[in-house]
């Protein structure tokens, strides 16, 4: 997570929160499968 936080300029929880929000509006268990999802979604 410190290489993405790194990134985009953020810290570190910020990040953290954002994936577990994402995680959580797909229904997904994982960060890959909200991923999945969410290009299928075409939200990507």
């Amino acid at each position: 997570m410190a290489a993405i936080a790194a990134r985009v300029h953020l810290s570190e929880g910020t990040v953290r929160n954002h994936l577990s929000a994402a995680i959580g509006k797909t229904g997904a268990t994982t960060r890959s499968e909200a991923a999945r999802i969410a290009q299928e979604r075409g939200w990507l």
